[in-house]
This record gives C-alpha cells, structure tokens and sequence, in this order.
C-alpha cells in the first residue's frame, strides 16, 4: 500500500470523525454558548489532552513506533508481540500511578495551568471538579495509542483512525439524551469523555486481537528494548512538552483575558483543525512507519518518494481551506454555530480568530510531514531544539500581540510560530541530505497557490449573491453555505486540471479501490 492511498484512508475515516465533532461542538455551541462554563469545561478537556500528545500521541508513538517497526523488519513477528507487551505494561503501571497523583493534587494543576480563573472561587471549583472527571481518560487513550502503532506499522490504518468516532459519539449522546441529569451539561460532557477513553482501548485492544497481535498484560520490566524506548523517548517527551508548553502557555494567557475568550479560541481551533486532523494527522501517522520501515531496509529512494507524496498531497488539500477560512469565516461560523446561547459577537469573535489560525494552516500539517523524517532516524533531540525556538517566538508574540488583538492575537502568534517550526524542519532535513525539494514538489506548490487564489475570488463574488440566504432562516443558510463550499470545490478542482496541476488519472488511482 502506497502513502497516498494508506492516507486516503486514514483521513476517510478521519473525516467522519472530524464531521462528528464538528456535530458535537455545534450542539455544545448550542447547549453551553460561550461563557464561563464552557471555559472550563474546555481547560477541562484540554488537561489530559495536554498530557496525551505529551505522552501518548509525542513522545511515546514517536518513540514507540520506529522501534517496533524495526523490530518486526528485522526479528519477526513474535519478537515484536513481546516488545509491544513490555512497552503496554510499563505504559499501563505508570499511567496509573499519574492519574491517581494527579486526582489528589488536581486544585494544584489546575491553578497552574488556568490560574487566571483564581479570582473567581465558583469558576475555580467548577474547573477542578470537570478536569476530575476528564482526567482517567488520558490512562486510556495512552494504551490506545501504543495499540494503535501496532496496527498502523501492520499497515491497518482504518481501525486506529475509527478510534476517535468513538469519542464524539459518546459526547454527542451526553449532549442530546443526558445534558440535564447532572449540574450543568458541562458535567455530563466530562465524565461522557473518559468513558468513551475505556470504549477505545476495548475496541483497538479487540482489533489487535483480531490481526493476530493479542497484547497480554505482564508485569513490567526494564528489558533492553524498554530501556531503549525509554532513551529515545527522553528527546521527544522534552519536544512534545515543548509543543504542548506551548498550547498551555496560550491557554494561561488566555484565562487572563475577559470571559468566553477561551471558548473563542477552542471554537476557531475546532473548525481549523478539521483539515488538520483530515490531513496533517493522517499524513503524520501513515508516514512515520513508512519511513521506519524504510530506513530499516535502507531504501531511501523510497523514503524520498514516500515524503514527496506526503507534502504534495497536504498542500493540495490545505492551501484551499486555508483560503476559504480567510475569505468567509464568518459565514462558515455564522451557520455552524450561532443560535441559541452563541450570539452573534460570539461569531464575530469567533471568525476573526479562525482567520488568523488559517495563516498556519498548511504550516501546522508540514510539520507533521518532515517530523517523522527526524523520528524515523531515532533523531528526537533535533525537533526538541526547533520546538523550543518556534516556543519563544510564540510567547513573545503572544505578549505582543494580545496587547493590541486580545485572544486574535493569541491564535495570530501561533500560526507565525508554526511557519517558524516549518522553516527550521525541512532545513535541516535538507542540510543533512535527507530531503530535497524537487522542481516537481515547487511547481506544484506555485499552482496551488494560483488555483487556490482563483478558488477564493469566486468564493467571495458567490458570498455577495448568497448574502440574503445566510442572512435567512436555517433552511436557507444551510443552502447559502452548501452552495459557497460546492462553488469552492468545483473551481479549485476545475482549476487544478486546467493548469494540470492534478490529473485525472492521479485522482482514480488515489481513490480507487
């Protein structure tokens, strides 16, 4: 199976992920609005999101993953099973232990991590006790995430991108069926997502069982592959946290900024992470064993082909949206979100901080393509250094810019930060010899951009046409952005074939069976 097509089906099954979420933030819009409760239900959330991309998803896939890989390339299969055991087990013990310390001291963490939120003891409480409640999921889905790099080195994408589908059926349920039973919505909402975590880990764990990898639970050990997992995943927990201290540094400042700029800042992310999470994470996940397994045998012919593809197709996919958030976002959250409890300043100040996210867009899924060209090598220290570059350059923008934007300015700071990361990546791939850019790679990235330019002007001639549809009732402002996001896709791609920049024959091959 190729890159493209082993994307092409991780981001199918990411996208009805992605579309169900979007689903549960409108009905979390809707329930919830934008206010003090969903500020803290979203640091709520994002709590042991944090420290799931910092062990999970960060360090630990990136660590995790080339090892076993290798391991299967070059001992077998039954090598492999006891290595991904010991890692599960070791995984599973000190995951334990950390959400049971951090369950104790969670008052601690919280005021560390949202301390704007102090001055206001009910706000306060009612943090502390959602990110209770959401905590045990990060124990979950960070053996989800060891299961599913077994799958993904098998070369089984579909079960691990279904994964997350999980999840947003389980909080669109709490919303629709169980909103009322408890306090506030925001307390179903919370205890829904470490229930959906158990859901996952049952449903990987059954699918490695399936493929013929039952991953038995043993007592842990410091074997020597463990403790080379533990060596390599030193550099990569301290880049991961790097990323992550960033995210966190955002969400600090922010909770220092008036009420509801929180919940401006996770609505806009939501939205500008759909083709992040379609693309960028599909791409990150299916190329970081492809490489693996490539480096191993020392094909890197293959390697350079497997990155070419990559990049081409990212690019293809988010140079459009990235213009599409610029030229309408307030249409797009408009229709989305507002009703209810989500005012129109909401949307205001919702569309003008998407806007400034979708700067970065197609910087943040680079970075998920070059990345695993440094983890593939066992080279985590080198994006650690690059993190922490792209982290100062964040923060002071952050300081700068919120002075003058408020929370626009938070999400301006990190699409900067990200071309910053972006930039320092692929250089240093390119100075080591280990990528190139083809004239192919920058003709391609040269019409992208025109067609995408010629995408956005009709976009924004059909919004003035369709302005009294998205002005109308729901019918009508469902058919006026139908009809933005149709015009859009038919251009872009009638587009792309007059400057053959995609043939038809590419497209047939991607998608077929």
């Amino acid at each position: 199976m190729s890159v493209l097509k082993a994307t092409a089906i991780f981001g199918s099954f990411t996208m009805i992920s992605r579309v169900l979420g979007f689903i549960r933030d409108i009905l979390m819009a809707a329930v919830l609005g934008a206010g003090a409760v969903t500020d803290c239900f979203v640091v709520a959330f994002k709590l042991p999101n944090f420290f799931r991309r910092l062990f999970a998803e960060g360090a630990f896939s990136a660590s995790f993953v080339p090892i076993f890989s290798a391991t299967l390339e070059k001992d077998g299969r039954e090598e492999a099973i006891n290595f991904a055991e010991e890692a599960f087990a070791c995984l599973a013990i000190t995951l334990f232990l950390f959400v049971g310390l951090i369950e104790i001291f969670m008052p601690v963490l919280v005021f560390a991590m949202a301390n704007g939120f102090v001055g206001d003891e009910a706000k306060f409480s009612l943090a502390v006790t959602l990110t209770r409640y959401t905590f045990p999921f990060i124990l979950f889905v960070s053996l989800v995430s060891l299961l599913a790099g077994v799958l993904n080195s098998l070369g089984k994408f579909a079960e691990t991108a279904a994964a997350p589908i999980i999840l947003n059926l389980c909080l669109i349920s709490a919303l629709a069926l169980t909103a009322n039973m408890m306090e506030t919505p925001a307390h179903t909402l919370a205890i829904a997502v470490s229930i959906a975590g158990c859901i996952q880990l049952i449903f990987l764990y059954r699918a490695c069982h399936k493929a013929g990898y039952r991953i038995r639970f043993r007592f842990p050990k410091l074997t020597p592959k463990v403790k080379k997992l533990l060596i390599v995943m030193g550099p990569a927990a301290l880049g991961a946290g790097v990323i992550q201290l960033n995210l966190l540094l955002d969400m600090i400042i922010a909770s220092h900024l008036p009420d509801a700029s929180m919940s401006y800042l996770y609505y806009a992310d939501r939205l500008n992470q759909l083709p992040v999470g379609v693309i960028g994470v599909a791409i990150g996940t299916v190329l970081l064993p492809f490489l693996s397994r490539s480096i191993a045998a020392g094909d890197e012919q293959q390697v350079a082909k497997s990155q070419n593809q990559a990049i081409e197709m990212g690019l293809f996919f988010t140079i459009p949206a990235a213009v599409a958030f610029v030229i309408v976002p307030d249409d797009l959250i408009h229709v989305l979100l507002e009703r209810s409890n989500f005012s129109a300043e909401a949307t205001l100040q919702t569309s003008m901080t998407l806007a400034a996210y979708a700067a970065g867009l197609p910087a943040y899924v680079l970075a998920k393509v070059f990345v695993p060209g440094y983890f593939a090598r066992n080279d985590t220290k080198t994006p650690l250094k690059f993190a922490i570059v792209a982290l100062v350059v964040n923060v002071t923008l952050n300081l700068i810019l919120m002075q003058y934007l408020a929370h626009v300015g938070l999400a301006l700071a990190t699409a900067i930060s990200a071309w910053v990361n972006v930039a320092m990546l692929s250089g240093g791939l390119v100075y080591r010899g280990h990528y190139r850019f083809e004239k192919q790679i920058l003709v391609r990235l040269a019409k992208y951009i025109l067609c995408s330019v010629i995408m956005g002007c009709v976009v924004w001639l059909v919004q003035q046409k369709v302005r009294f549809l998205i002005e109308g009732g729901a019918a009508e402002q469902v058919a006026g952005l139908l009809i933005l996001v149709f015009s859009g896709l038919f251009v872009y791609l009638a587009a792309t074939f007059a400057t053959k920049t995609v043939k038809r024959d590419e497209l047939r091959a991607l998608f077929s069976k």
